[in-house]
């Protein structure tokens, strides 16, 4: 019988011996599941392919952008888009050589089996290449995953590790779990196994999007990672919490809701990248969600300095996309203009 000790000794075995993650469906799991297929069900007929390529590349490259910010790199959207296209962008070699290594992993996300160790091994491979020595294998050593110089978690030890993890690709397999569900806990399961000497998180991450875009294409797109950046602290806190209780089902939940709020507020469509909202768009929508401000007073409360910056990545998208309008647009110039929602952007703000 295999017993996880972490936070509280816990079975994992089933009935038959086969490997069970421990989490339980709960009612609000089973909501979830509902609500996100309402919404999957809106682009039933589209795949992946379908979407507009501006927007399947826009929407990779926010996925890429919030799942490398997690892990504190600190290279911009902006950055990040022009790396990915192969422009010179100054900043640290490292950060700018992991941004390299997630655009090469997710696009060879199309051929991996989410229920292969192989695979699994050839991602970490690709998305660790040049950053770390154990690249594409399991950890030789044991690991704990500190917050502020605080153990949060300690690791299996690693001669466990190749176990635990086809014990996991196997149940993926056989599990008659919805994918929902299934990648949810998978991705959580890669955290408490941190079978990886580096690189974990952006595994668990990557490895749920494949399991989501092998049951629904679409999903390959949907940047939920920009929801967990956002939501940060509360991600490494449910991951902490799931812990303590050694079950996933808290972290089910968590992440069930990140996918729900991505998909309603950043949306799939095949509409052209005009109708996305970016990190810097969304930052100043929210900074007039109460009244009309002036440029100034926007730049203050987005603790911006530089003006050419803020109308670039700003002022002008939320304009052009019809999220924000002048008070007087007849003089676009007027020392007295001032900026306000429209109702495009308060329906945005409400569905936040």
């Amino acid at each position: 019988m295999l017993l996880r000790w972490n936070g509280g000794a816990i079975a994992v075995m089933g009935d038959q011996g086969a490997y069970q993650p421990p989490f339980s469906l709960t009612s609000t799991i089973v909501s979830r599941v509902a609500e996100i297929g309402e919404l999957i069900g809106a682009h039933a007929a589209l795949s992946g392919e379908d979407l507009a390529p501006r927007l399947r590349r826009d929407n990779r490259i926010r996925t890429i952008h919030a799942s490398l910010a997690i892990e504190n790199n600190t290279l911009t959207l902006e950055q990040v888009t022009s790396i990915i296209a192969g422009k010179r962008v100054l900043g640290p070699p490292e950060e700018i050589q992991e941004v390299r290594n997630a655009f090469a992993a997710y696009q060879a996300m199309e051929d991996w089996d989410p229920c292969s160790r192989t695979d699994l091994l050839a991602a970490h491979g690709l998305l660790m290449a040049g950053l770390v020595d154990e690249v594409g294998v399991f950890r030789s050593a044991g690991v704990g995953v500190f917050r502020a110089k605080q153990l949060v978690h300690m690791a299996p030890p690693a001669p466990r590790v190749p176990q635990l993890v086809d014990d996991l690709l196997d149940w993926l397999g056989g599990t008659d779990v919805h994918p929902l569900v299934s990648s949810c806990v998978v991705h959580y399961e890669l955290e408490f196994i941190h079978p990886f000497a580096d690189g974990n998180g952006r595994m668990g991450r990557l490895w749920q999007t494949l399991i989501l875009r092998k049951w629904k294409p679409l999903l390959a797109y949907l940047p939920v990672e920009t929801v967990i950046r956002e939501r940060q602290e509360a991600y490494y806190r449910v991951l902490a919490v799931a812990d303590d209780q050694a079950e996933a089902t808290l972290f089910v939940e968590f992440m069930l809701d990140a996918l729900h709020a991505a998909l309603k507020e950043r949306g799939l469509s095949t509409d052209q990248a005009g109708d996305q909202v970016s990190d810097q768009v969304s930052r100043l929508i929210k900074a007039l969600a109460k009244e009309e401000k002036s440029s100034a007073s926007i730049m203050k409360m987005l603790a911006l300095s530089h003006r050419p910056t803020f109308r670039k990545n700003y002022l002008t998208p939320s304009l052009e996309g019809g999220w924000v309008e002048r008070t007087e647009p007849d003089s676009p110039r007027s020392p007295t203009q001032r900026y306000r929602l429209t109702d495009k952007g308060r329906h945005w703000l409400q569905n936040e």
